[in-house]
């Protein structure tokens, strides 16, 4: 089903960052009006490419510099830009493509930012609506295609519901559970003739995002905290969305409760704090996968128990109860039946739960949580994050990553591919601010992390920008680096190249008798160096740079900080040995974690 747009109240236009006083309404094209309304919803830049059905508005976009327009190499490309610049910004993202192929190469970014709570907004063309329903050149249902993966999709067909439609798209992508929304426009909308004036009307029956949290069940959570022996407050990237990190250290710091942050929450909560028991989940901290484990009350805020942090999710957590904070009510008791249900805003309610706690406290006194800490002190005290030396005379990649994030320091962003390399860099670099690492969590997309570092220093010029990859994610969209090198966008790409799918790898090694089927890259065999990527480097106009002894990491780390004119990137050649710990194998108890390899805590639990 298409979805013809509406029209969208002021007071939603004001809150997407309007501001604007009306004005007198004007005739100009479609196409202008696509992009009079970016501005005037406060965006700046934009990644995308041009292509037949959207012709007309890239010859509006040349005639006016108040929008940046960033031309891609790809659309995935633009598509994971604009993710990787609404997470580091915490602004809307937005990618522009053709119709057909241009559309739908935009899918896998739109189905990542759909995963991961991404405030995106995506514009395409779409073939002549005379055309439409024909096979035409280069047609397809994007509306249809998207809708799954989308917050929402628009059809316009007619220039005049233009502003309307972007100012509608943008609120609903940048408010309640953020996400992408998707607006395709017909060619002859683009080039038609309209009235424009702003702000427009905006309507949105039916779409009334909660905020505020319902303060009985509220007051029932801060009850249950003030009751609990053993509680864990399991942190999820709703926090950082939300924007909750400072409300969410006080809460930490009045109740003395432990403190966990998903692969998506890291940086939500500094690393450095004592409450902190580090990452959960499949590759978590011994300390923070046990803690959920035995805990006799959870907090969840703003995380959805996914199925890499809960494992067997019917002996997840066994003896706990569950207190579900989230803004989407789809969400809660999904997974894990919750016995405190709280639909609303993180930054809002986690401050009220604060509120609510003190005064329980007040009433009955604080809990005492000395044992808990006594035994999660001595997880951590007994099972620290740590890593092997190599045996095969290659680097060690944990160790390259701890390095990259000491060198650079807390103020830089990092952005992962998907692989081992993700996880390391998710273990290894300490976060204390959140927008600092951004990775693609639930659709776990290789790929990602050129394009996203791309959009993250497009809008945190300032910032020292890494994509820490893999060389088989490197492979998927290095293309960008020569967008990089032509826009003046200096990234710094370190490849943790073992010449295979690492994480493939890892699970053919532990699980299926070491048989490596098809996961060798030859990519760094000084005999077989498939693409070289030094050469690939030079060719995109990067700095490149090889590293293969240990004594070579600090220098290349240090000349890739102080190489600003141009895109750099290290390839770092490590051991194909090397595997990530701690893990909970798939389908098992998170009770099973191993720290290493036959190598398994003993919890007894009580």
């Amino acid at each position: 089903m298409t979805t013809e747009p509406r029209a969208v109240p002021t007071s939603a236009v004001h809150s997407a960052g309007s501001g604007d006083t009306s004005s007198k309404p004007e005739l100009i094209t479609g196409s202008a009006a696509i992009l009079r309304s970016l501005a005037h919803l406060g965006v700046t830049d934009v990644f995308g490419i041009p292509g037949g059905a959207v012709i007309p508005f890239y010859d509006e976009l040349m005639a006016q510099d108040a929008i940046r327009h960033i031309l891609v190499r790809h659309e995935q490309g633009a598509g994971h830009a604009a993710e990787g610049y609404a997470s580091a910004s915490r602004r809307v993202g937005v990618a522009i493509a053709t119709s057909g192929p241009g559309a739908t190469n935009l899918v896998t970014a739109i189905a990542d930012a759909h995963m991961d709570s991404v405030p995106t907004l995506f514009i395409t063309g779409q073939v002549f609506s005379t055309l439409m329903g024909t096979d035409a050149f280069q047609e397809a249902d994007i509306v249809g295609i998207t809708m799954p993966i989308t917050k929402h999709s628009f059809l316009v067909r007619d220039a005049a519901d233009i502003p309307a439609t972007i100012a509608a798209a943008y609120h609903i992508a940048s408010t309640g559970r953020p996400g992408p929304v998707l607006v395709d426009v017909t060619k002859d909308a683009q080039q038609n003739l309209m009235e424009f004036s702003w702000p427009p009307v905006v309507d949105l029956p039916g779409y009334r995002p909660v905020t505020k949290a319902h303060g009985k069940q509220v007051h029932a959570a801060a009850r249950l905290l003030a009751e609990s022996s053993k509680p864990v407050l399991y942190v999820g990237g709703g926090v950082v969305r939300a924007e909750a990190s400072d409300e969410l250290l006080v809460l930490a710091e009045e109740t003395g409760a432990p403190v966990v942050t998903t692969l998506m929450a890291r940086g939500a909560f500094p690393d450095s704090h004592k409450q902190h028991l580090g990452m959960p989940g499949m590759h978590g901290t011994v300390a923070a996968v046990l803690a959920l484990q035995d805990a006799d009350l959870i907090i969840s805020l703003g995380a959805r128990f996914d199925d890499r942090v809960t494992g067997k999710v019917s002996e997840f957590a066994p003896h706990a109860k569950i207190v579900h904070v989230d803004v989407d009510p789809a969400e809660i008791s999904k997974i894990r039946h919750a016995d405190v249900p709280i639909v609303g805003d993180a930054k809002d309610v986690i401050a009220d739960l604060t509120s609510a706690f003190e005064h329980e406290v007040a009433a009955v006194g604080k809990p005492d949580l000395g044992d808990w800490w006594a035994k999660l002190d001595g997880l951590r005290t007994q099972f620290p994050l740590g890593y092997s030396p190599t045996t095969d005379g290659l680097l060690a990649p944990e160790g390259i990553i701890q390095r990259i994030g000491e060198l650079t320091g807390p103020e830089g962003v990092y952005v992962a591919g998907v692989g081992q390399h993700q996880m390391w860099t998710a273990q290894f670099i300490k976060y204390e601010r959140p927008n600092a690492f951004l990775n693609s969590g639930g659709a776990g997309t290789m790929g990602y992390a050129v394009p996203a570092a791309m959009g993250a220093k497009v809008s945190q010029p300032d910032r020292v920008v890494w994509a820490i990859d893999g060389d088989g994610c490197f492979q998927m969209t290095n293309q960008e680096l020569a967008t990089c090198t032509i826009n003046d966008i200096p990234i710094k790409v370190a490849i943790i190249n073992n010449s295979s799918l690492g994480m493939v790898r890892q699970w053919q090694t532990l699980f299926y008798d070491g048989r490596h089927s098809f996961t060798d890259l030859n990519t760094g065999h000084e005999t077989a160096m498939i693409p070289d990527f030094l050469k690939l480097a030079e060719a995109y106009g990067a700095l490149g740079i090889r590293v293969t002894k240990e004594e070579e990491i600090d220098d290349a780390i240090k000349l890739a900080l102080e190489t600003n004119d141009r895109p750099v990137v290290i390839d770092f050649i490590v051991s194909r040995d090397a595997m990530v710990w701690p893990m909970v194998p798939q389908g098992v108890s998170n009770s099973n974690v191993q720290y290493a390899k036959d190598h398994a805590p003993t919890w007894g639990e009580e």
